[in-house]
C-alpha cells in the first residue's frame, strides 16, 4: 500500500480529463490524479465507478460541482467510506498543490488544498465596468 493520498477528479463530460492533462502538463507529475466522467452514467452507477477507484487508501475525490451528479455521488461515498474526502468546486489551484503534498495526513491535506483552491480565487474589475 502507498503513503501517498490518491487523488480521483470527478466531473461533468470531459472535464475531469482535461483537468487531470493540464495539471499534469504545468506540473511534470503523472498518475497522481485519476479522472472520472459522469458522461453516459446515472447517479449509482457513478457512485460504483468512483467507488472502484477508491479501494486502496486514503483518497480525495475532487468534484466539480457539489449539487449534480458528481457531488451527490462523492458526498455519499465520503460519508460512508472510511479513508474517503470529497472536495467540491474544484479548480487547478488546488489540483496542482495536491499532487506534490500527497504526501501528507488526509484531513490536513484536505484543509490544504481548500485554502489553496480559495486562496486562488481573485476578482478584477475593469474601470470602465465600475458605476458612478
Amino acid at each position: 500500500m502507498s503513503d501517498l493520498v490518491r487523488g480521483v477528479v470527478v466531473a461533468h463530460v470531459d472535464l475531469a480529463e482535461a483537468m487531470v492533462r493540464a495539471v499534469e502538463g504545468i506540473s511534470g507529475v503523472l498518475g497522481a490524479l485519476r479522472p472520472v466522467s459522469n458522461q453516459g452514467l446515472g447517479l449509482e452507477e457513478l457512485r460504483r465507478v468512483i467507488a472502484e477507484v477508491t479501494d486502496e487508501g486514503d483518497t480525495i475525490l475532487f468534484v466539480d460541482l457539489g449539487g449534480g451528479s458528481c457531488g451527490l455521488a462523492g458526498l455519499g461515498l465520503a460519508k460512508t467510506t472510511p479513508r474517503v474526502a470529497c472536495v467540491t468546486g474544484t479548480n487547478l489551484p488546488m489540483l496542482l498543490d495536491f499532487v506534490f503534498h500527497r504526501e501528507m495526513r488526509l484531513d490536513a491535506l484536505v484543509a490544504r488544498v481548500l485554502e489553496k483552491g480559495q486562496g486562488g480565487q481573485r476578482a478584477h474589475v475593469g474601470a470602465e465596468s465600475r458605476a458612478t
